[in-house]
């Protein structure tokens, strides 16, 4: 499936463009990646894009959509910012992605490890780097009142940070984008909460916390 960069984009549903995620996902976990002839795709790709879906993850260097998902040029809208951030211009660079290009499926993708989300553990508010905390904070704040005292070193803590930190960023999208919620209550797309283990290369996604 989706060998072609434009091969029946406009009749995938979203929960099939989660399905060529997932398969994408199984392939890179066994090094069973497909083949691509990259520069026919540039090629076919040069006068048009259409993403099938958009993915807001974070700017770690470990955790490149394209390659962890298996896809090739023209196949992911990558929104990338630390700690998967649903900022303003984050949410509108989705909204992009679905009004005028086509993509089905928005996915939130937290990543095990996250730098941002230990700097928002440890409160550090320093520079331009806390104001994206401060997107992080809610996430903190719900599990220091569940778990009181904890920091960055205690590694299963952070590990539910960026869980909820995923949870909190799809509502910050669905709370700031009229756009985006009103093609989801339409079934127009989809929107799937996820996270990265950055020591397996496996994508867990949490089909309760993902909306269809």
């Amino acid at each position: 499936m989706y060998k072609h960069p434009l091969l029946d984009r406009d009749k995938i549903t979203p929960k099939e463009a989660l399905e060529v995620l997932v398969e994408g996902n199984e392939r890179f976990t066994k090094s069973l990646s497909l083949h691509r002839d990259l520069l026919s795709i540039v090629n076919i790709t040069k006068d048009k894009q259409h993403p099938f879906a958009a993915i807001l993850g974070c700017s770690d260097s470990r955790t490149a959509s394209e390659i962890i998902f298996d896809q090739g040029l023209g196949d992911i809208f990558s929104v990338r910012l630390a700690g998967n951030i649903a900022s303003p211009f984050a949410i509108g660079s989705l909204e992009f992605s679905i009004k005028y290009l086509g993509s089905k499926l928005i996915v939130v993708l937290g990543h095990s490890g996250c730098g941002a989300v230990k700097a928002a553990c440890d409160n550090y508010t320093g520079g331009h780097i806390g104001e994206i905390l401060k997107h992080i904070q809610p996430a903190v704040q719900h599990e220091q009142g569940l778990n009181q005292h904890c920091d960055s070193n205690d590694l299963e803590y952070v590990g539910r940070v960026c869980q909820s930190n995923v949870e909190f960023q799809i509502q910050a999208i669905l709370d700031g984008s009229e756009i985006i919620s009103s093609m989801l209550e339409a079934k127009q797309i989809g929107i799937a909460a996820a996270v990265y283990d950055v020591s397996s290369g496996r994508v867990t996604f949490d089909y309760s916390k993902s909306l269809f």
